[in-house]
């Protein structure tokens, strides 16, 4: 049952903010604009707030009408340095900057449930509703606990969610454990000898054992990793040369890492170095190998996956709350709030994406991506259900 109705005034609300947000998109500790709307919005409605954390980063805070638990409600607000192709009156205003994830309907959403929360706190305990700055690589999220968002606010446990394009719009998907993989960049650094182009045999060409380590690479997962395991190796930038006619010296190749068990993670890399080093040495090069951890896996409490899946079942009915969708390999700071805190992380259908093209919908990350206005009720919703069945 959604307690925020489609085309009621709240509703309306949602979209006027959505569409603000939206239309003025800001890349990571930069959503200066961004905050100070927000904080507009929850000082109109008299909620009481606290800024600058992660530098643009708020924790608004709601009590019940009894003492009780206290719990974290989590969005994030930042946009993509992506150049939006959309034509409508909510279309970016900023060259290159677009919110193409979604963070504009998270953080409406989260801001929709404070207000109804702040007239209807029924519940016992406290909320806190935190608007966190960076997600898109910046990790906002690390740095909020560093600074000690949970010694600030201490919570018992912190949620978040994710809109998710290709799951129709009333579903929600609920993982008991892994919900998104850790992310790593891999550098590999190939050093040669250089020489003339047409005269290969007095060189050592780091292109060629470049090309070798990257085929290499391919079995790593698929030959080192269990089969009921989950990894993923990309080489997606490589740099070397600067003249048709010239060998160069180096080679370096830049990639992607996922992963859900660190022991695989560690695995994976192992198996990674020993195939670089060994190449490169066969063929008389050297080579270094790094890897730079970004964001740890999602992973949630199995006991908090049941209170969000009993909630979302509260709002769209329990056959549209997914238990068994696969985890993404894709990455989401919200895990370094749950390294810090028991919690959970949940996705909100934004609606099936057609195979012919984007109207209608598209995957995050595209220069045609838009929030679904139509899940901000249901979303809302979600977190007051949510509220009101933890803090009873």
């Amino acid at each position: 049952m959604s307690i925020i109705k489609k085309q009621s005034e709240l509703h309306e609300d949602m979209v006027t903010w959505r569409h603000h947000i939206h239309k003025h998109p800001e890349l990571s500790f930069k959503e200066d604009l961004t905050s100070d709307y927000i904080a507009a919005v929850l000082e109109a409605n008299g909620i009481e707030m606290h800024r600058g954390l992660a530098v643009t980063g708020i924790v608004a805070t709601i009590h019940g009408k009894k003492e009780g638990r206290v719990i974290g409600l989590r969005a994030d607000m930042d946009a993509l340095p992506i150049q939006e192709k959309n034509d409508f009156s909510h279309k970016s205003v900023h060259d290159g900057k677009m919110h193409a994830c979604g963070h504009d309907g998270h953080s409406t959403m989260l801001l929709g449930a404070a207000v109804h929360l702040k007239e209807n706190n029924n519940f016992s305990g406290t909320v806190h509703f935190i608007f966190q700055p960076a997600e898109e690589g910046g990790g906002g999220g690390r740095v909020m606990v560093e600074e000690g968002i949970f010694e600030k606010f201490p919570c018992e446990a912190v949620y978040g969610m994710h809109n998710w394009p290709g799951m129709a719009e009333g579903q929600f998907a609920v993982h008991d454990t892994a919900v998104m993989a850790a992310n790593e960049t891999l550098k590999i650094s190939i050093k040669g000898k250089g020489g003339h182009a047409a005269m290969p045999d007095q060189c050592v060409d780091p292109v060629v054992i470049g090309a070798q380590i990257i085929t290499a690479l391919q079995s790593v997962v698929s030959r080192n990793v269990a089969p009921l395991d989950s990894a993923v190796v990309s080489i997606t930038m490589l740099d070397a040369g600067f003249v048709s006619n010239v060998i160069p010296n180096d080679m370096n190749l830049t990639g992607s890492l996922r992963y859900f068990s660190t022991d695989v993670g560690n695995e994976v890399k192992a198996k990674i170095k020993k195939i670089v080093e060994g190449i490169s040495h066969s063929m008389g090069a050297t080579a270094t190998f790094s890897s730079t951890p970004n964001y740890p896996a999602t992973v949630n409490t199995p006991k908090h996956a049941e209170l969000c899946a009993n909630a979302a079942a509260e709002v769209v009915g329990s056959g549209n709350v997914l238990r068994n969708e696969k985890p993404s390999m894709g990455s989401e700071d919200f895990s370094f709030l749950l390294n810090a805190s028991e919690g959970a992380y949940i996705w909100i259908g934004n609606g099936l994406v057609p195979e012919d093209g984007p109207e209608g919908g598209c995957m995050l990350h595209n220069t045609e991506y838009d929030f679904n206005d139509e899940i901000l009720p249901l979303g809302s919703s979600y977190w007051v259900q949510l509220v009101q069945g933890i803090l009873k």
